[in-house]
C-alpha cells in the first residue's frame, strides 16, 4: 500500500464507509465523500480517486447485488476487503425523547436491519436518506427536533448528537463485508494472494453449474460466496458472481484455467489478499 492514497467512499465522515477506511489505511489516506455509489466508481474513473471502500454484502440482508454490476460494468478490480461488526445507533438533539419523535431517517439497509425495533414505536415514521452520518450531520446542523437518525457511534460523537437507544438492529451479529476497489493498474503481487472473486457465464445446459463446482472441489478451492444474476440481453441465461479462498495459488490457477474453457465468458474481478480479523 503507499504511504498515502486518495480514497473515495459513498457517506460523509463518521459512515460506516468512513469506518473501513480508517481501519484499512490508518492515517495514510485523503478521504474524498460521495453521495451515491455511482459517484464513488465515478470518482475511480476520472481519476479523483485511487481507491473506493464498498459494502458488497450484509450478514443480515444479503448481497447489495447493484455494487455488484458497478465493479463488473466499469472493469474495476478489487484488491481487498475489510469486514465491520455494525451498530446501528438512534441519535437525536440532545434533551429529545422517543415522545418527541415523529420520524427516523437513515440509509435504507440501516432501516431495514432496525425494523423489528421499531414495532413498539408505532408513531415513529421510517424515512429513507442516502446515508446513515449524513442524516445525524443534517440533524445536528440544522438544530432539527423530532427527527432522529440511525448511525454510528462515532456519527454521534462527531456531530454532536445524544444515543437515545444503542445497537438497536435486530440480529445483534450484523456484519458488513467491503472491498477495496480501484481501476486496473498495480495489483496485489501472486505471493499474497489467497482469495479471488470471478464471474462466469454458462451455456444453459443440465449440469453446467455443477461441473464447474466439482473443478473447484478438485482444484482445493473453498467456495465463500456464489450470486447468480441473470444476463438481461439473454433471458434464461445467468451469470454467477463467485468468491474462493484456497491455500496454494497454483491450485487456483489450475482451477481458472479450467473455467476459463467450460464457461462461455470468464472474467476475472478481482484476485487480492484476505486478511482474517
Amino acid at each position: 500500500m503507499k504511504e498515502h492514497t486518495n480514497v473515495a467512499i459513498q457517506g460523509v465522515k463518521g459512515s460506516f464507509h468512513h469506518a473501513v477506511a480508517q481501519s484499512y489505511y490508518g492515517e495514510h489516506f485523503s478521504l474524498l465523500e460521495c453521495e451515491t455509489f455511482d459517484a464513488t466508481v465515478k470518482a475511480l474513473l476520472d481519476d479523483s480517486a485511487e481507491q473506493a471502500v464498498m459494502a458488497i454484502e450484509n450478514s443480515i440482508a444479503g448481497s447489495i447485488i447493484p455494487n455488484y454490476a458497478l465493479i463488473d460494468q466499469n472493469n474495476l478490480q478489487i484488491v481487498g476487503e475489510y469486514s465491520l461488526s455494525i451498530h446501528h445507533n438512534l441519535m437525536v438533539l440532545p434533551g429529545q425523547t422517543f415522545a418527541d419523535l415523529k420520524e427516523v431517517h437513515s440509509h435504507p439497509m440501516a432501516l431495514l436491519q432496525c425494523k423489528e425495533f421499531f414495532k413498539d414505536y408505532l408513531h415513529i415514521r421510517l424515512v429513507e436518506a442516502e446515508d446513515t452520518a449524513d442524516e445525524a450531520r443534517r440533524i445536528s446542523e440544522n438544530t432539527i427536533s423530532g427527527i432522529a437518525a440511525i448511525a454510528s457511534k462515532e456519527a454521534a460523537t462527531l456531530y454532536g448528537l445524544s444515543i437515545l437507544a444503542p445497537s438497536i438492529q435486530t440480529i445483534k451479529n450484523n456484519v458488513t463485508r467491503f472491498v477495496i476497489i480501484q481501476k486496473k493498474g498495480a495489483l496485489v503481487p501472486q505471493k499474497n494472494i489467497n482469495k479471488a472473486a470471478i464471474k462466469f457465464t454458462l451455456d444453459h445446459q443440465r449440469g453446467s453449474l455443477a461441473a464447474v463446482l466439482n473443478v473447484m472441489s478438485d482444484c482445493q478451492l473453498n467456495l465463500t460466496k456464489i450470486q447468480s444474476l441473470p444476463v438481461i440481453e439473454t433471458p434464461g441465461k445467468y451469470a454467477f458472481f463467485v468468491d474462493v479462498t484456497f491455500d496454494e495459488f497454483e491450485f487456483y490457477d489450475k482451477a481458472r484455467k479450467l473455467i476459463t474453457i467450460m464457461a462461455s465468458q470468464f472474467k476475472i474481478l478481482g484476485e487480492y489478499a484476505q486478511h482474517i480479523r
